[in-house]
């Protein structure tokens, strides 16, 4: 069998008879004997035109779609990365790669939760049920990890004439995406028992984590090394200043990346220039960010369809935020137990029944004053959500007056 080993056109004829005999349906097993005999280790690029050539030669897209699982397990650990690119922190590559190190660490400690399920008393169940909720709420941000690729990345591909791996990924994405979601919804429901819980693991909670860790592999033995050789600096500088649109998965990347000597003009606040034109004056995008951050309370803005959008950075902000949130419905970002009323909240804004929310709690000794407004255009339209915390803890401690200048 030494004839494949340099030999492309032997190799991907080789690859896609293998791919054919699982379609037929020979063991996964089987299939990957043979591929370790014949094959070796496989360059990722021929991977791609395999895929590609099948959805050319008339085999469905759905058919491949259902084939890929079982031939990506097949080559796992076969696929030649030798020779792939390096890239910088803050490079969307990069970024990705941190995002699926966090989602694979969440699908562990889930599987972790899940075996405390089997061993569990009836009364732990309701607190394992709830850890649970907010570990697949958290999961759900891997539709921004995708909806970047989809978005952003696939794009460029299909510029280089590569088209049809994008499509099987997206599809894939939609089956993980649908498995994740029936996942929180399952989780909702009241009285649960174990043996409907251990079920339900069966048959949709599993197979969320499996197809999110399965993602990463794909990602990372085949998409990315591919993206790495076909895009220019100039592409990924695009996909690196569109992203925060979308928004980050599980990580907020601590550096914003750009390529040596690039000189674009940067698309950020503050870095435009442009001045913001409002009824009662104006500011550049500098002078707004320095107000919004100086402003003695934290602010956060969902939009109209509950995603969050915007947060302040002051220096003492009482909740801490960070940029991994922007694009999340804004309920995955409360406790599961909490999140019936940021529901009634939110009804009762877009409504019209109520316009704020006032809250009041004592948190580490400190009095925080929590408050979410409707936000309403002209014409009274629901616009979004603002919730705007204070540390009142000073001001309720003020006496008497002060009229002369007193600096502390």
């Amino acid at each position: 069998m030494s004839e494949f080993i340099n030999n492309s056109i032997e190799r991907k004829k080789k690859l896609k008879e293998l791919i054919l005999k699982l379609h037929h349906g020979e063991t996964q097993e089987s299939v990957r004997q043979e591929l370790l005999v014949s094959l070796s280790r496989i360059p990722y690029g021929e991977v791609v035109e395999v895929e590609q050539e099948l959805i050319s030669e008339g085999l469905p897209e759905s058919e491949v779609l259902d084939l890929c699982d079982a031939h990506s397990a097949v080559l796992n650990g076969q696929i030649d990365l030798s020779g792939v690119a390096l890239v910088p922190e803050g490079h969307p590559v990069d970024v990705f790669k941190k995002e699926n190190k966090e989602l694979v660490k969440l699908t562990r400690q889930i599987e972790q939760l899940l075996v405390q399920v089997v061993y569990s008393e009836e009364n732990q169940l309701p607190d394992l049920i709830l850890r649970l909720r907010g570990a697949y709420n958290n999961l759900w941000d891997v539709d921004k990890h995708y909806q970047r690729k989809e978005y952003l990345l696939f794009p460029y591909l299909e510029r280089e004439g590569i088209t049809g791996p994008p499509k099987i990924m997206w599809g894939k994405h939609d089956e993980i995406r649908e498995l994740v979601k029936g996942s929180m919804e399952l989780l909702q429901a009241e009285d649960m028992t174990k043996d409907e819980l251990l079920a339900s693991a069966d048959i949709v909670l599993e197979p969320a984590l499996r197809g999110v860790e399965d993602m990463t592999g794909k990602e990372e033995q085949i998409l990315f090394p591919l993206a790495l050789e076909k895009l220019t600096e100039a592409d990924w500088y695009a996909i690196s200043n569109q992203s925060l649109e979308i928004g980050f998965c599980l990580y907020d990347p601590p550096v914003d990346w750009k390529p040596e000597g690039y000189t674009t003009e940067e698309i950020s606040a503050g870095k435009t220039g442009n001045t913001i034109q409002l009824p009662s004056g104006s500011f550049t995008g500098e002078e707004l960010l320095a107000i919004l951050n100086t402003l003695p309370v934290d602010i956060t803005f969902v939009d109209r369809n509950d995603k969050v959008k915007y947060f302040s950075q002051s220096a003492e902000r009482i909740f801490q935020r960070n940029r991994a949130i922007l694009n999340r419905d804004v309920r995955y970002c409360h406790p599961p137990g909490s999140v019936h009323i940021v529901d009634k909240i939110i009804d009762d804004f877009k409504s019209g029944r109520q316009n704020r929310a006032p809250f009041w709690i004592n948190m580490g000794g400190k009095f925080i004053h929590i408050e979410y407004f409707a936000l309403r255009n002209e014409n009274g339209e629901y616009l979004g959500t603002l919730e705007v915390s204070q540390d009142l803890t000073h001001s309720r401690a003020l006496e008497g007056e002060q009229r002369i200048l007193s600096y502390k």
